[in-house]
């Protein structure tokens, strides 16, 4: 099939975006690397009046360690993200949790702030940013810009804060405190597939290398990520003594998935509490070494 006729806009800046946006409100859908939206036209599961290719607004192609975080552009690219090392140093999470989305060449073009507006409860980078606390910006002609967390940002599957008339600008993707590791462990088919179950997980250290806070968030578990506070069943013991299958079973019980052609209910809820519990050991042995490579200096 092909996709049902539309007015096409090439916008040269990010005013010209915006008023663009402004006038074709709800008719209208942002063309930043297509990877999503191309295949919904072409199978018309989406027919805009307006199609908006902000892929000439070079102010939006950018990546930047600033304030404590990542800030990445609407048209920064995951291959660019991935590659970059100072993005890498400021939140390694990313880094771990592109090599996991698709296949190179759809990371040679899509780009962060669309996957996360398309919001997938399956992929990899809406889960990255609940589990990091981080927040996206979006841009509204004749209106100041507003940042909105990623706990309000998601609404359910395929949905997200960004309103009719508006453009997701950048996100940005927090640094951690020291003493923290992260890890992102997902089950996919093939790779490259989109997972049947992961966990994006982040582990902070005491000086006493116990764990001070544990968290996670689960993929394909709900309509959202689904985010889990873990620090409780730790019991703020180092990670050797943590009885780590109780941590398996408390995610398991916090968990709704619903089953499909994939994986039954009954699967994914024991998968998630698996890989739940291998990346949080991972993300506090990250943090162990972590605090180990800092008293070396």
């Amino acid at each position: 099939m092909k996709p049902s006729a539309f007015d096409y806009h090439a916008p040269r800046d990010l005013g010209e975006t915006l008023e663009v946006l402004a006038g074709a409100g709800a008719h209208g859908k942002v063309l930043a690397g297509g990877q999503s939206l191309i295949p919904l036209l072409n199978m018309r599961l989406a027919a805009p009046s307006h199609l908006i290719d902000i892929n000439r607004v070079a102010s939006l192609d950018t990546i930047a360690v600033e304030g404590g975080g990542v800030r990445v552009g609407a048209l920064a690219r995951h291959a660019a993200v991935e590659r970059s090392s100072a993005a890498a140093r400021a939140q390694p999470l990313l880094r771990d949790a592109l090599r996991l989305v698709a296949h190179p060449v759809i990371r040679n073009r899509g780009t962060i702030v669309g996957s996360l507006v398309h919001a997938d409860p399956s992929a990899e980078l809406p889960a990255v940013l609940t589990v990091l606390d981080g927040s996206v910006r979006l841009a509204r002609h004749g209106a100041p810009e507003r940042d909105v967390p990623a706990g309000e940002f998601f609404t359910g599957p395929m949905e997200s804060a960004l309103e009719p008339g508006e453009l997701a600008v950048s996100a940005f993707f927090p640094s951690l405190p020291a003493r923290t590791g992260t890890a992102f462990c997902e089950v996919a088919r093939r790779h490259g597939d989109y997972a049947m179950a992961g966990a994006a997980a982040v582990v902070t250290l005491d000086d006493d290398l116990r764990i001070a806070s544990a968290r996670v968030a689960c993929v394909s578990v709900g309509p959202v990520p689904v985010l889990l506070d873990l620090s409780e069943v730790c019991a703020h013991r180092p990670a050797a003594s943590v009885d780590w299958a109780a941590v398996a079973r408390a995610v398991q019980d916090r968990i709704d998935p619903d089953g499909d052609i994939h994986a039954t209910a009954g699967y994914r809820r024991h998968l998630t509490g698996v890989l739940a519990e291998r990346a949080l050991r991972v993300a506090a042995q990250e943090a162990a070494d972590e605090l180990g490579e800092s008293s070396n200096d």
